[in-house]
């Protein structure tokens, strides 16, 4: 578990390890910051795959296709995946903690900074990732945005199974509100690598009990 990755990976003993709760309380508000906004190109999705732990959403990241910009950033960060924690229950599952509430689930869009060269070289950089976490919590309005990735997930059901999953613009998932928490932190698996500026959305998305 968690507890032991360290054996194995180093990065995991490091202080600015992912994922964290926040207080809003002890949150400090920065001016400085500016919204963050994201171009994304439907034609760049390309499949769905089951690693075994989750599902991901594979996008074209070759060129400055599909892309993150300000906020935190500075520059472009390119779409590469996006993939969902959710857990046994609706009360917990998402990775991040608000406040003590755990949400049922967390969509993580993964991009990285192409100054790089590429995903492994920014893996090494304390500015090579930037990934946007987006709660879900349950209510009783199904999310009509999340049917197509829920429709696919039928097709990959074992771990290594991958079908085509083509033309989706992932911002339809985005909840109302852009307002954002963001700090400097890691991947939450191994081996942990402390790369990651965390952009993390306040509003939750609602789904029904069905969809998760």
């Amino acid at each position: 578990g968690p507890a032991r990755w360290h054996e194995n990976y180093p990065f995991a003993k490091g202080d600015k390890q992912s994922p964290i709760e926040i207080n809003s309380k002890e949150v400090r508000h920065d001016s400085s910051l500016p919204p963050w906004h994201a171009s994304y190109d439907p034609g760049a999705a390309k499949t769905i795959l089951n690693n075994g732990r989750t599902c991901r959403v594979v996008f074209d990241d070759s060129f400055d296709r599909s892309v993150l910009r300000g906020g935190p950033l500075s520059g472009a960060y390119r779409l590469r995946q996006l993939h969902l924690h959710w857990g046994s229950s609706d009360d917990h599952g998402s990775e991040h903690v608000i406040d003590g509430v755990k949400y049922a689930a967390e969509l993580h869009m993964v991009h990285w900074n192409p100054k790089h060269g590429n995903f492994v070289g920014a893996l090494k950089q304390p500015d090579g990732v930037a990934v946007v976490g987006i709660f879900l919590k349950v209510g009783s309005t199904p999310k009509p945005e999340m049917k197509r990735i829920l429709e696919e997930i039928d097709n990959i059901k074992t771990k290594g199974k991958e079908a085509p999953f083509q033309h989706f613009d992932p911002s339809i998932l985005f909840p109302k509100s852009r307002d954002y928490w963001t700090y400097h932190g890691s991947f939450t698996t191994p081996p942990c690598e402390e790369c990651i500026t965390w952009i993390l959305l306040r509003e939750p998305i609602e789904v029904s009990p069905d969809q998760v």
